[in-house]
């Protein structure tokens, strides 16, 4: 969860909620709870690859899950290709696209060596995120600003202006700063490859989530100390930006190596969430049935992997990463309000949680996604459109044959 989102997603968002960008870093966080505690429990109930694609097939029906392991497995795809454009941007802005392609290929052949190894290799990713954070906390908290913003930064401030949209904009806000809160629902896929799921994925979601918040908060407060919303929202690199602005212009590389980092972290934790959701489809045969082989010895879904790594690869020739956030946060929102939905259909000897959590969790999904940026909204419901359409369409030929 602590990956490149908490270095990208803050200026968007600060552009939307202007100064009530704590509340709607609030209200995103509140989505992630009820998200997280729904899918707890249902990922304790179905301790299978898949997440929300098998709780919606399993609780209300094969076209919900369907639609919600398309939202993920597109949005996802998406988003992969935006965090490789993140960690080339900050690598060597002039060599974006080769880094990200390089990137890509590199995650996907760690991942095809077990999972063991990815989440070693992520747990030293975050380590060294942490301890970024950590300085850019504490130099945004504790220090005065001594030095005047970047010229650069000022100047776009200016052009600009300020774009406050009232509580729509919160709203909005809260939509992509959810982008950088997800990433539970990889915990949840990952069912089959966890000892005791049961009781090891309730706690890691609940851990995971309670951590995130506490970190991005304090980001979200140095940031607005030292530079204030106007120059927050129009910088590029908000946390590099706020090391300079206030008087530690030496800690800029070590910002720029934890965002490349960062993306690094969260491209593997995405193609290794993602491929899982492929191989729960193609099992079901919602995706093609040959992506549905798992590795004799090691038990990955290499197929699954490989595909995910080819099709990041080839939306990397066409990927913003601005625009990949609302896209992303669209369709994720939509997941989890199937999870939500999900949530509500299990009993008390199911684990339910209390009525309220999902209820509250499929209203605010919704109205979230409603509140993106239009583009955002327009590209995610007609992906959605033309996923219904390829179901029906594949189920309407399978009732058919005798």
């Amino acid at each position: 969860m602590i990956g490149a989102g908490v270095f990208a997603a803050f200026a968007p968002a600060a552009a939307a909620a202007g100064p009530w960008l704590l509340v709607a870093l609030a209200l995103a966080a509140v989505v992630a709870y009820c998200n997280a505690t729904s899918s707890a429990r249902l990922a304790a109930r179905y301790p299978e690859s898949g997440g929300t694609y098998v709780y919606g097939r399993r609780r209300l029906g094969p076209l919900w899950g369907y639609l919600a392991g398309w939202g993920f497995t597109v949005g996802k795809t998406a988003s992969c290709a935006a965090m490789a454009l993140t960690f080339g941007a900050y690598v060597a802005p002039g060599l974006a696209r080769p880094l990200a392609v390089g990137a890509v290929v590199g995650v996907t052949v760690l991942n095809l060596y077990g999972v063991r190894r990815s989440t070693a290799a992520a747990r030293v990713m975050v380590a060294f995120v942490l301890v970024v954070l950590a300085a850019v906390i504490a130099t945004g908290l504790l220090a005065t600003p001594s030095s005047p913003p970047p010229r650069a930064l000022v100047a776009v401030a200016e052009e600009t202006g300020p774009s406050v949209t009232g509580w729509w904009g919160v709203l909005q806000g809260a939509g992509l700063l959810f982008f950088a809160f997800a990433g539970y629902a990889r915990i949840a896929t990952l069912g089959e490859e966890v000892r005791d799921p049961a009781r090891a994925i309730p706690r890691a979601i609940g851990i995971a989530l309670g951590v995130t918040l506490a970190v991005y908060t304090l980001v979200a407060v140095a940031a607005l100390r030292v530079l204030g919303w106007p120059l927050l929202a129009a910088s590029d690199a908000p946390l590099s930006d706020v090391v300079e602005t206030a008087g530690f212009a030496w800690l800029r590389p070590v910002v720029t190596a934890g965002a490349a980092v960062a993306a690094l972290g969260a491209l593997l934790a995405l193609v290794l969430g993602v491929s899982r959701t492929v191989l729960a489809m193609a099992r079901e045969r919602d995706l093609p049935h040959v992506l549905s082989a798992v590795h004799p010895a090691r038990r990955e879904p290499r197929r699954a992997e490989l595909a995910v790594g080819v099709a990041v690869v080839a939306l990397l020739l066409v990927a913003d990463l601005r625009g990949a956030i609302g896209f992303s946060s669209f369709g994720v929102l939509v997941y989890y309000a199937i999870a939500n939905a999900a949530a509500l259909t299990l009993t008390r000897k199911e684990g339910a949680p209390p009525k309220v959590v999902p209820v509250t969790g499929v209203v605010l999904c919704l109205v979230l996604a409603a509140t993106l940026p239009w583009a955002s909204v327009v590209g995610g419901l007609a992906v959605f459109v033309v996923g219904a359409l390829v179901w029906t369409v594949v189920h309407r030929r399978r009732s058919a044959r005798p």
